[in-house]
C-alpha cells in the first residue's frame, strides 16, 4: 500500500466510523437526547460554564488533546514497522479512543459537568474518588513539567518563535471579547486573527527573543517559570477570555497543517521506505505492549477524559454536540497521527534527494536502532 492509499483509505474509514459507529454509540449506549439540558445551560456562570457553539468547543477540545502525543508517538513507533502502527491507530482510534472521549464528555454532561475524578464518588465510591484524584494530580504534575520543559527548550533553540507564540495571547483575548461580549461572528474574525498570527512569524524572524541568565537561574529555568505563571493565569480566567479563543485559533492552524500534509502526500506521492513489520529492532523493547504504549494519544489516552470532563463538558450546548466534539475530535487526532506516520515512513526519505542519497538510506540512518 502506498502513502496516498494509506491517507485516503484512513480518511474514508474514519469518516465512515464517525457516521455509522459514532451514531450507533450515541443512540444505543448513551441515548443522546437534545431535550436534556446540558450543565452549560443549567449552571451558566460565564466563567467555567459557558454555552458555546459546537465548532468553537470542537476547536478547544481538539487542540487540547492533539498536542505532541499524536506526533511523537507514531514517529517513534514506526521503528516496529508502519503496518503495526497503522493498525493500532485505526483500531484504537475508532473502537477505543473515540468511544472513550465521547463517553467521558457524556458522563460529565449527565453529572453537572463534574470532572471524571469527582464523578467517581457517585458512580463507584468516595475512596476511589480520592485515589483517582491523587493519580490525576500526579499525572498532571508530570504532564505540566514535561510540556513546560519542552516549550522552554524550543524557545531557547528557536528564539524567532517567541514573538509569534506569545502574541497569540492578546490576539486571542481580543477575539474572545469581540465574540462573547460584542456578539460578533466568530469565523470571519478568527480567519483575520489567523492571518495576523502568520504575519507575526515574519516579525519573529526579524526580532528573535533570547532571555539572559537571572541570578543563578539559566534562561531555560526562567522560561519554565514564565510558562508556569502563564498556565496559572490562564487556568483561572473565564474560559471565553483566553481558553476558548486561543484554542479556536489553534484549531484553525491545525486544520491548515492537516490540509497541507494531505496535499503534500497527494502531490509528492512519497515512497514508503519503512519496513512493513520490524518485530525486533536493535535495542528496542518488545513490539507488544510497547507499540500501544508509545502510540497513546493517537489511539487512546486517559488524559483526554480530563479535558472532556474538566472543561469541554461545561461548554457544550446540546448533547448531540458531544459526538462531534468527542468522537469526531478523537478521530481527527488519529488521522493526524496517520499523517505523521506517513511523514516518517515515506516523507523523511525525501530529505536526501538533493544530496543523491536514497530514501531508504535516509530512513535507515534515523531508525538504525532504538538509540538512534
Amino acid at each position: 500500500m502506498g502513502s496516498v492509499g494509506i491517507v485516503l483509505g484512513t480518511m474514508v474509514l474514519f469518516w465512515a466510523a464517525y457516521q455509522m459507529y459514532g451514531k450507533f454509540i450515541a443512540r444505543s449506549l448513551f441515548s443522546v437526547n437534545d431535550k436534556n439540558k446540558t450543565p452549560a445551560v443549567v449552571l451558566q456562570d460565564d466563567h467555567d460554564y459557558v454555552p458555546t457553539k459546537c465548532e468553537v468547543v470542537f476547536g478547544h477540545h481538539f487542540t487540547s488533546i492533539a498536542g505532541t502525543g499524536p506526533i511523537v508517538g507514531p514517529a517513534i513507533a514506526v521503528i516496529w514497522g508502519w503496518l503495526p502502527a497503522l493498525v493500532w491507530l485505526v483500531i484504537g482510534g475508532i473502537f477505543i479512543g473515540a468511544v472513550h472521549d465521547f463517553g467521558a464528555i457524556m458522563v460529565s454532561l449527565r453529572n453537572k459537568g463534574k470532572s471524571i475524578g469527582e464523578v467517581c464518588a457517585s458512580l463507584i465510591s468516595p475512596r476511589v474518588r480520592l485515589m483517582f484524584l491523587v493519580l490525576i494530580a500526579v499525572a498532571l504534575l508530570i504532564i505540566i513539567a514535561i510540556f513546560c520543559l519542552v516549550i522552554a527548550v524550543l524557545f531557547s533553540m528557536y528564539p524567532a518563535a517567541v514573538i509569534p507564540v506569545w502574541l497569540e495571547v492578546p490576539v486571542a483575548m481580543l477575539l474572545g471579547f469581540l465574540v462573547h461580549k460584542k456578539k460578533m461572528p466568530a469565523l470571519p474574525l478568527s480567519l483575520i486573527a489567523v492571518a495576523i498570527l502568520y504575519a507575526t512569524i515574519v516579525l519573529g524572524a526579524y526580532v528573535p527573543v533570547t532571555l539572559p541568565q537571572v541570578a543563578m537561574f539559566s534562561p531555560l529555568t526562567v522560561w519554565v517559570v514564565i510558562l508556569l505563571f502563564y498556565a496559572a493565569c490562564a487556568s483561572v480566567l473565564p474560559v471565553w477570555q483566553l481558553l476558548q479563543p486561543r484554542d479556536y485559533l489553534n484549531g484553525h492552524q491545525l486544520f491548515i497543517a492537516l490540509i497541507m500534509l494531505v496535499l503534500g502526500v497527494l502531490f509528492a506521492r512519497p515512497e514508503i521506505v519503512a519496513p512493513v513489520v520490524n518485530a525486533h529492532p536493535v535495542g528496542a523493547p518488545a513490539l507488544l505492549p510497547f507499540l500501544c504504549i508509545t502510540i497513546a494519544c493517537g489511539a487512546v489516552s486517559g488524559f483526554h477524559s480530563l479535558v472532556g470532563s474538566g472543561t469541554t463538558a461545561k461548554q457544550v450546548v446540546r448533547e448531540s454536540d458531544a459526538r462531534t466534539i468527542g468522537f469526531g475530535g478523537m478521530l481527527m487526532e488519529s488521522f493526524l497521527a496517520v499523517l505523521v506516520l506517513v511523514a516518517v515512513a515515506a516523507g523523511i526519505g525525501m530529505a536526501g534527494a538533493d544530496k543523491g542519497i536514497s530514501a531508504l538510506a535516509v530512513w535507515n540512518e534515523h531508525y538504525a536502532s532504538w538509540t538512534a
